[in-house]
């Protein structure tokens, strides 16, 4: 179904639990970590570090977990091509609490585009196209001058660390988006008529992860 953005809630991760060890990541429709004794629970949002490129830094939510496992919500790891068997151990990090960010102007994504390798042959007239992956991908967000709220602070303590945050957007329908990177909170606000605005610049680390509901 087609959705309007308007309603759309966001909220940067402040809180974090300690690493948990992965010691070995399956091969599924729904991933499986095996992990060092942890309390997660169904509905946790954790930050998996991997060995896996395609994992590494990305938010996922927890489906089932028990002393020693962790299922990933939705990520499916059945190709052993892209997910080499044995190479998904890392850790995980529990997001304990998110700050809202409230008067959101803009969340603009950029970047991410698809990249080809143009190629050129002796004996071939045309020249061709070749997939070469993705390019880098960031957001904008454009955000009501507000300093007196906490949002503020997180930015700028997480930008200040360089530290690697997530930012949630829970879209009207409830389906939630995680995004994951490197902020950059520029806190010096934007006079140009109407309210006073700040930006913040999220380096993403890897690709969004959204679920349905």
């Amino acid at each position: 179904m087609i959705q309007l953005p308007k309603g759309t809630t966001y909220a940067v991760a402040s809180v974090y639990l300690a690493l948990i060890a992965v010691s070995a990541a399956s091969n599924a429709s729904e991933c499986v970590l095996t992990t060092a004794t942890n309390t997660y629970q169904a509905g946790d949002v954790v930050e998996f570090t991997s060995g896996w490129t395609r994992a590494n830094l990305r938010v996922f939510r927890v489906k089932a977990a028990g002393a020693t496992s962790v299922t990933l919500e939705g990520f499916d790891t059945t190709s052993t091509k892209i997910f080499p068997v044995g190479g998904g151990v890392g850790s995980l990090r529990k997001i304990s609490a998110w700050t809202p960010i409230p008067y959101m102007k803009a969340f603009e994504v950029s970047g991410g585009d698809p990249k080809y390798a143009t190629e050129t042959f002796i004996d071939y007239p045309d020249e061709i196209q070749l997939p070469d992956g993705f390019s880098a991908a960031s957001v904008t967000m454009t955000i009501a001058d507000d300093p007196s709220l906490p949002h503020h602070a997180v930015l700028q303590a997480a930008t200040d660390a360089q530290a690697v945050t997530a930012v949630r957007a829970i879209l009207p329908s409830g389906a939630p988006l995680f995004y994951n990177g490197f902020p950059g909170f520029n806190p010096n606000p934007t006079m140009s008529g109407g309210a006073m605005t700040v930006k913040c610049g999220l380096a993403l680390q890897g690709r969004v992860v959204r679920y349905a509901s």
